[in-house]
């Protein structure tokens, strides 16, 4: 029993030693990465007098001159304020396609929906992007991690160790910093043998989680290593948190393999082995996968981690900072002036120290020179024109065009059409970034779906999305059989709200959104509404969406026995809802028979409901 202990012992510390060894590597493959991703954020707060040097470390620009002015004028972070202002508008919302048009996919579909709204709500799915978005535009990319949660979700009991809950997904945007990749020429996150995510965890935090207690250390949070105060230079401290008494918690996520069918996820802090097992998540098809989500700025080929606005407009802010600086020591020149003095004229300390002041009586020596004031000009006009250029530059190269930055550039244009135009041009160069932000809002939703279909077995209620609440909703896994995840609504990204208030204006106008009696249907009335913006506005308990929840138990209820009509049903909308129950899947004959007396009271009260 021993020497299996012993044995035992002796491969867990192996495997530790070989997850440690495999972060380090990845660590030191990745490290100009992070150099470049640390100076992207030292420009953006300001610090902008600093640059990798030869050995791949950051550090300070050696000033020129003593009396050069080296002050910040700092473009880069209005620029990229506009462009999350206007990624932030990219929320469309999740919809779920059914895989067939059979009813029980259809049902399944709207559940699925339902899911992914409410989830959404409750876990604060934007604010979640919004942190994302501002790490893939400080760095160029930036993670999701979608992970079941047993602390989330209703209370359903109570343990010896505490309260029992129903679970629920969780969302946690991650920054560049703490993922490391096995390759980082691989571009597809799926396509990846392993994925390390690696993050400083407060040691009382690990012994909650793993109940493994590990000696805390200083780790620098950005860099996840051990802080050393002799390497911490002075160019780099706006990106260095140092966090005292944590430990690195490594994550190391392997895919499945035919060695290894369930994947391999390995959970190392400090010396001390957390976890080893298989991949916990699973997608739709049963398959063990990844829990993260990758989002990126710009995609670059070749490259898992994509390209950041900022790097583009690095030289452009250190030109512009220069011709601002210059200017400024010009402007000094002229309004200061430059004294010259004949050698041995005055008491030069003097004039050095009070220099030309108003009303001084200057002495000077007889038959000397007085002292004069050197005729500089006026300020060269290339510098005001070499500043608008740099900040036309910087409009083109982030994709804030002159409309977003400057409303008096187009005053020429007063045409509708025209204005429209220069719209859309100005919104179409951030197409690529939209489309990032998308692609990654659909995998999320596909993540969330396969997490409840996994981890909710038996029945659940969910309240739906929307402030009026509304009725409770059940599901279960077995429930959630379609990920066809689409956006619903685009964002309003080429449409502001007032703009979709009018085309659906329009719409209701042109009677295109009638029926054939010329009156707008309940359903198609409240989808008006919520895409204008009023939602809160529609009944929750409309009688319309209250027969259809009838109706689709009815259809349940029949297909095993016999159901009768009642007097208050809409029979209108039953006999629909009814007979498109039945044109879309295949019914037994006893079931057919039975819908087909339950139409026929439909029919018989609606007969009489017209005679009177």
């Amino acid at each position: 029993m021993t020497e299996k202990m012993t044995a035992a012992e002796r491969a867990a510390r192996a495997l530790v030693e070989d997850v440690k060894s495999d972060f380090a590597r990845r660590q030191e493959e990745r490290r100009p990465l992070e150099r470049s991703w640390q100076l992207n954020m030292n420009f953006l707060c300001g610090n902008q007098y600093c640059d990798v040097n030869a050995f791949g470390e950051l550090e300070e620009d050696a000033q020129g001159y003593f009396w050069q002015t080296r002050r910040v004028f700092n473009y880069i972070a209005p620029t990229i304020d506009m462009r999350r202002a206007k990624l932030s508008r990219v929320r469309p919302a999740l919809a779920v396609l059914p895989a067939t048009d059979s009813d029980d996919d259809v049902r399944a579909a709207r559940i699925s929906s339902q899911v992914l709204s409410s989830v959404a709500e409750s876990i604060d799915l934007n604010g979640v992007m919004t942190r994302a978005t501002v790490w893939s535009e400080a760095c160029g990319t930036a993670f999701y991690k979608i992970i079941w949660d047993n602390s989330c979700g209703s209370r359903i009991g109570v343990d010896g160790d505490g309260e029992l809950r129903e679970g629920g997904v969780k969302v946690t945007a991650l920054s560049p910093f703490e993922i490391y990749p096995f390759c980082l020429s691989e571009e597809n996150l799926e396509d990846q043998p392993s994925i390390i995510h690696a993050r400083a965890v407060a040691v009382e935090d690990i012994l909650s989680a793993y109940g493994v207690k590990v000696p805390g250390r200083d780790i620098e949070e950005f860099a996840l290593s051990p802080y050393s105060p002799s390497a911490h230079s002075q160019a780099t401290a706006s990106t260095k948190a140092v966090r005292h008494g944590y430990e690195i918690v490594i994550e190391r996520y392997e895919r499945p393999t035919s060695a290894m069918p369930q994947g391999r996820l390995t959970i190392v802090a400090g010396d001390a082995l957390l976890y080893d097992g298989e991949l916990p998540y699973t997608d739709g098809e049963g398959r063990r996968v990844y829990p993260f989500v990758r989002q990126t700025c710009l995609p670059l080929a070749g490259g898992f981690f994509g390209g950041c606005i900022v790097e583009r407009l690095i030289p452009v802010q250190r030109a512009y900072n220069a011709v601002k600086n210059r200017k400024q020591e010009f402007l000094n020149r002229i309004s200061m002036g430059v004294v010259a003095v004949e050698d041995g004229s005055v008491d030069t300390e003097e004039l050095v120290s009070d220099g030309l002041v108003p009303g001084k009586v200057l002495v000077y020596r007889r038959g000397g020179t007085p002292p004069a004031m050197l005729t500089l000009g006026s300020v060269p006009s290339e510098f005001s024109e070499e500043e608008d250029r740099l900040v036309d530059e910087f409009g083109r190269i982030a994709g804030v065009g002159e409309i977003s930055q400057n409303a008096q550039s187009f005053n020429s244009v007063t045409s509708a059409t025209g204005l429209q135009l220069l719209i859309e041009q100005d919104e179409m160069r951030l197409n690529v970034s939209y489309e990032q932000i998308r692609a990654a809002l659909k995998q999320i939703g596909r993540h969330i779906l396969c997490r409840y279909r996994q981890f909710s077995p038996g029945m659940r209620v969910m309240r739906p999305a929307g402030k009026g609440g509304g009725k409770l909703f059940s599901f279960s896994g077995g429930d959630i059989t379609s990920e066809d995840v689409v956006l619903e609504s685009d964002s309003e990204i080429t449409l502001t709200p007032a703009q979709r208030r009018s085309a659906m204006y329009e719409l209701l106008s042109s009677g295109l959104l009638d029926d054939e009696e010329g009156k707008i249907p309940q359903a198609v009335r409240e989808k008006a509404l919520a895409f204008m913006g009023y939602s809160a506005f529609t009944d929750g308990r409309g009688l319309q969406s209250l027969h259809r929840a009838r109706c689709a138990e009815e259809n349940q209820k029949l297909l095993t026995s016999e159901v009768h009509a009642a007097e208050y049903d809409d029979h209108s909308l039953h006999i629909a809802e009814h007979t498109a129950y039945l044109l879309s899947r295949d019914v037994s004959h006893s079931a057919e028979a039975a819908f087909c007396r339950h139409l026929a009271e439909h029919k018989k009260f609606l007969k009489e409901e017209k005679n009177g």
